[in-house]
């Protein structure tokens, strides 16, 4: 007989009433997910931790007395933790501390089932692009379909994008932004110029990525804590 899926137990560590109201919309709507609690500050977030289970962690910061990041020193077993923080600077700080994600305020549902799905979550009801087996492109012939695992990476050219392939090279009218929505899960954001292709990822180095066909990939120190969490993966 088959049982019920475990929800994943989050709690939610924010000074800011606006980042509550948005994680706990969030949460609420995301298959697999429930809130457990909410605290305002570290010294809240240390006794909740020590009376109840969580799965998850949503941790800010910038918080007055204990920074997110002094407070998840002090812990023995932290949580899955993820970062929720308007500051760029801190990236590499969660690098290190081997956290699964690191969300940019203000950050999109898309990207906030991104960061949850590295948790092994059931499948959201919001349909993932990468489930399609190809990407579609415009050629003075019509549309093209280009297999998504034959694209190695995609590096951006100001309002084109250069989509390296197996086979060929592609130059597409496009954002960055609009290409790792289209490409999904399967893809990984390492550069603000750069979305690479997991499967083609053989060796990741503190500053770049080799791919296996032996290219270097710049990682951006703001997209750091999810190359590697990717990674690991």
């Amino acid at each position: 007989m088959s049982t019920a899926p475990t929800s994943t137990r989050c709690l939610i560590v924010d000074d800011e009433p606006l980042a509550h109201q948005v994680l706990t919309r969030f949460i609420g709507q995301t298959p697999g997910l429930v809130l457990s609690g909410q605290c305002r500050n570290a010294i809240e977030a240390h006794e909740y931790l020590r009376q109840h289970p969580i799965d998850l962690l949503f941790l800010d910061i910038e918080m007055p007395l204990v920074t997110g990041l002094q407070f998840l020193k002090t812990l023995q077993t932290p949580p899955k933790t993820i970062l929720t923080t308007a500051y760029r600077e801190y990236a590499y700080d969660g690098y290190e501390l081997e956290v699964l994600d690191y969300l940019l305020k203000p950050f999109s549902y898309e990207r906030f089932l991104k960061a949850t799905a590295r948790y092994q979550l059931p499948a959201p009801s919001l349909p993932d692009p990468a489930t399609q087996e190809y990407l579609l492109l415009k050629d003075q012939s019509g549309l093209l379909k280009v297999p998504l695992p034959t694209i190695r990476y995609v590096e951006g050219c100001k309002d084109y994008v250069k989509i390296v392939t197996d086979a060929k090279t592609y130059l597409h009218h496009a954002t960055m932004q609009k290409m790792t929505d289209l490409l999904g899960t399967r893809f990984v954001r390492a550069h603000r110029s750069f979305i690479v292709g997991a499967a083609h990822i053989k060796r990741l180095q503190p500053d770049q990525l080799i791919l296996t066909d032996g290219t270097s990939i710049p990682v951006g120190n703001s997209y750091k804590v999810e190359v590697s969490a990717y990674f690991k993966k």
